[in-house]
């Protein structure tokens, strides 16, 4: 894997937005459960030529007849949508936005590469390191990077609750500040006014890994993450889970990215005074959201369904390739998949047998 932008910038987007028709051909959302049904009813709302694809069938049929409902403390409204299921789609496009759960990355990628136009982009707005996949399959000159820390739920088939704002990053694999990324900006400014461009997008996205790391582990337990965060007894645990992740994107020359709060830096030299503010304002930031728990959260205790812990499986690999041992994420990592198959309950326990493990 090769680091890019190891300098950290944000670049204004270009005044661009609202030349509906000059921005790319017509949009496709690719994925319209809690991140692209939110992403997408805004562009929908703002005048974007835009259609949903999504394999939930009764979702497709809902946001075809009745609109896209957008519910929560953020905003209230609904849009009139089209939406087609994969099988349903022709024609091509000048912008795919990729939006389906990490594990489902590679057939999705497969699926709507004949959709995609010969000069046309696919944005990867997911969690992971996707775009490492999408780039095998599309070619990295088609792919671009997207970080999004907003939280969002899929509720129901046309509802989607909006929980609450957070960063919206988006960059060139390479770093370089191009037209066609200030363009695609400026596209989602109509979502996040304060959506920024980078020159550092895997930063970002490694900075989620490690902010994510900290999110599974919580996920092990009923507690909300603003919970999970302020809970003295196993704060330790979820600063290392983070650590390791961070360590091993430093070894191998990225440059971590903060966001909402979480500032890797401190981590990285193990400066505990500034740690702590930082899950300080990491609780604050969780506590304004009405999404309290995390979508892996969801997906274990809701949907009782498999999680994106494979996101992690390029990470285990970089750190296998360069000799980096990450025990406690290879740890919790084996306890969400036992949940997942029903050997394990979410429980603090869990918790209590991590720090046993790790003294």
């Amino acid at each position: 894997m090769r680091a890019y932008g190891n300098i950290r910038a944000e670049f204004p987007v270009a005044s661009l937005a609202h030349k509906k028709g000059h921005e790319f051909m017509r949009l496709l959302i690719w994925g319209a459960g809690a991140i692209g049904g939110t992403l997408g009813a805004y562009l929908v709302r703002a005048g974007q030529d835009l259609l949903f694809v999504d394999i939930v069938e009764e979702h497709v049929k809902q946001i075809n007849s009745a609109g896209l409902q957008i519910n929560g403390p953020v905003d209230e409204f609904r849009v009139e949508a089209e939406a087609r299921l994969p099988r349903q789609l022709d024609g091509q496009y000048g912008a795919i936005l990729l939006c389906v759960k990490s594990q489902h990355t590679r057939a999705a990628s497969e699926s709507l590469a004949p959709f995609l136009a010969d000069d046309g982009v696919v944005l990867s707005v997911q969690n992971g390191l996707n775009e490492l996949i999408i780039s095998q399959l599309v070619g990295s000159e088609r792919t671009l990077g997207a970080f999004v820390n907003f939280s969002a739920d899929y509720h129901a088939p046309g509802e989607i609750l909006f929980g609450g704002r957070g960063a919206v990053v988006i960059g060139e694999l390479d770093g370089a500040i191009s037209d066609r990324i200030q363009r695609m900006g400026a596209i989602l400014r109509d979502f996040d006014d304060n959506a920024q461009v980078t020159d550092n997008i895997w930063g970002y996205l490694w900075g989620k890994e490690a902010y994510g790391a900290m999110l599974f582990v919580s996920a092990l337990t009923h507690q909300s993450i603003a919970e999970a965060l302020a809970d003295q007894r196993y704060r330790q645990l979820y600063i290392r889970a983070a650590q390791e992740i961070l360590a091993l994107a430093d070894k191998i020359g990225i440059q971590p990215v903060g966001f909402n709060g979480f500032e890797p830096a401190p981590f990285l030299a193990d400066e505990r005074a500034q740690i702590n503010r930082s899950l300080d304002t990491l609780i604050e930031f969780n506590k304004l959201s009405a999404k309290t728990h995390s979508g892996i959260w969801r997906d274990l205790a809701v949907r009782k369904r498999k999680t994106e812990v494979s996101m992690y499986q390029p990470i285990l690999a970089q750190a296998e390739a360069i000799g980096q041992d990450l025990p406690l994420t290879r740890r919790w990592i084996q306890m969400i998949g036992e949940i997942e198959d029903g050997k394990r309950e979410q429980s603090l326990a869990n918790l209590d047998e991590l720090n046993a493990e790790l003294q």
